[in-house]
């Protein structure tokens, strides 16, 4: 699949305040500074789609983007930075479990994890969370660019090793670098096949 058009819809931090007209959505999510913004511009090739920033955290709100006048990518606020005060962590929290648990038109989560190190705590229980929830979910392993083939291959297998403790088998696993456009054929591919299924 290719993206020939991709257009901001709207922001939100509640369900009930998605954009009016219903497609399919295919979420992005992960800790700050995993590098979602920069996967989503990537994706879409447009290089000021999402903001980037150097200063975690800057996702706040569930924003909607429409996609070949299709289907979403909707990018979600990340989870788990520890900065943040107790209550603004609350309310980042509650408004991702509103979208995951009550948006009718989630297809699939996309989780982002940083390939250059160990899965965190906070990512595990995400995930486990997501597995308990019954949401669709696959992994995106970012900055790939980041670490000669070896020693990304060690990482790989180590994450997908601590994942094989926790479930029978693996989710969907891409590889993804935002620098050098590695892995957007697959995810693009991927999230096509789903669409052709609904």
């Amino acid at each position: 699949m290719k993206i020939t058009k991709a257009e901001f819809a709207g922001s939100s931090t509640r369900v009930t305040q998605k954009p009016a007209r219903k497609a399919p959505e295919f979420a992005f999510i992960g800790r700050s500074n995993v590098g979602k913004s920069s996967l989503i511009n990537m994706l879409t090739a447009h290089s000021k789609l999402a903001k980037t920033s150097q200063t975690p955290g800057k996702t706040q709100l569930v924003n909607h983007f429409l996609i070949n006048d299709s289907w979403y990518l909707v990018d979600l606020p990340g989870y788990g930075y520890a900065k943040l005060p107790d209550k603004d962590r609350a309310r980042l929290r509650h408004i991702i479990w509103d979208y995951i648990n009550n948006s009718e038109e989630l297809v699939m989560l996309m989780v982002l994890i940083d390939s250059r190190h160990d899965m965190q705590e906070v990512d595990l229980r995400f995930i486990n969370e997501l597995g308990e929830k019954g949401i669709p979910f696959g992994l995106i392993f970012t900055k790939a660019d980041k670490m000669g083939t070896e020693a990304l291959q060690q990482q790989l297998s180590k994450n997908k090793g601590r994942l094989l403790e926790d479930w029978e088998e693996l989710p969907p696993c891409f590889v993804s670098s935002s620098v050098k456009g590695q892995g957007k054929e697959d995810i693009l591919n991927y999230i096509g096949s789903i669409l052709q299924t609904l």
